[in-house]
């Protein structure tokens, strides 16, 4: 079984009442109401040496940023903004203070820049050689903007992404930036009609929003801003397409709020049109040469670790 095929099976098992969460399982974030129209959104990531990084090759405090960082990421995929944050970590036989210190250090180095407060956590401590765990769980709030939700694309829609895509597992998934500044721009400025973290791989995440609004799409290869690590490749079209971690946005909106995007886009960070959304319930790229083939999803899966891409986390 896949992870988004369980994901659905647990949203079955319970149906949530929309009023007091508008937001449930399958979202980057889960809405939660509280007194009146206000409201908090929560996630959770974990994350595994062995897995998500390699500490034999990594240092711990690269590896609580990165924990911290995709937690951000959630936010940033949704235009909200941080609050607070929660960290547990499972420490292997024989870490203490000095290593603790440094997992803190990581964590802030992330959360300062976001104005993320550290309010809590846990510490544990393995009794045989296991291997180390964090996990971050994160609220935030919508400050004046509704959260972008992946459910929300149009037959018509522009897709873009920020950035660019493929190569990340050589080095920029333990030092990436979230894109919340450029995701808040998006959506005060701009109808944005659904949005998601590249965490998985382009092919794997545009297939979620695919599939929660009920919708095909369509994108051209020659279009997708490849980065330079993927074109390092032997495949840098299927490195971008697939490897994971860029934690780029991928968004889709209207012709003419695309139009306004063009004209409007201040950020840093660069925007690119990759494909449109469409009718055919399926997703298609069209290739250098022309032609039109069915895109699978290829992207990672963490219940199934012989997938195409790299190792990866998300919600």
């Amino acid at each position: 079984m896949r992870e988004d095929e369980i994901t659905a099976w647990f949203a079955e098992q319970r149906k949530l009442s929309p009023e007091d969460f508008p937001i449930g399982i399958g979202d980057d974030m889960a809405e939660v109401r509280l007194a009146g129209e206000e409201s908090v959104l929560i996630t959770t990531d974990m994350l595994l040496d062995g897995v998500h990084f390699d500490l034999s090759k990594v240092t711990l405090r690269e590896a609580a940023y990165k924990a911290m960082a995709v937690n951000l990421s959630d936010c940033a995929a949704m235009a909200t903004v941080p609050v607070a944050a929660v960290v547990c970590v499972a420490l292997p036989k024989g870490f203490g203070f000095e290593e603790l210190k440094e997992i803190h250090k990581g964590i802030l180095q992330a959360s300062d820049k976001y104005d993320c407060a550290l309010v809590g956590g846990d510490i544990t401590v393995w009794r045989d050689r296991e291997p180390f765990v964090i996990s971050i769980a994160m609220i935030s709030r919508c400050a004046g903007v509704k959260p972008v939700k992946r459910s929300g694309a149009k037959v018509g829609d522009v897709i873009c992404v920020t950035g660019f895509l493929g190569g990340a597992d050589l080095g920029r998934h333990l030092k990436f930036e979230p894109r919340i500044k450029e995701a808040r721009f998006l959506a005060e400025s701009f109808v944005i009609n659904s949005m998601i973290d590249l965490s998985d791989g382009l092919s794997c995440d545009l297939n979620r929003i695919c599939q929660q609004s009920k919708v095909g799409a369509l994108i051209e290869a020659n279009a997708i801003p490849i980065s330079a690590d993927a074109k390092k490749k032997k495949e840098p079209l299927a490195s971008a397409l697939n490897d994971g971690e860029d934690f780029e946005l991928l968004f889709t909106l209207s012709e003419d709020e695309f139009s306004k995007l063009l004209n409007g886009w201040n950020q840093p960070v660069a925007v690119t049109r990759i494909g449109a959304i469409t009718d055919s319930g399926k997703m298609q790229i069209k290739k250098a040469a022309g032609e039109i083939e069915n895109l699978v999803p290829g992207g990672y899966d963490h219940l199934e670790r012989d997938c195409k891409g790299k190792d990866d986390d998300g919600l």
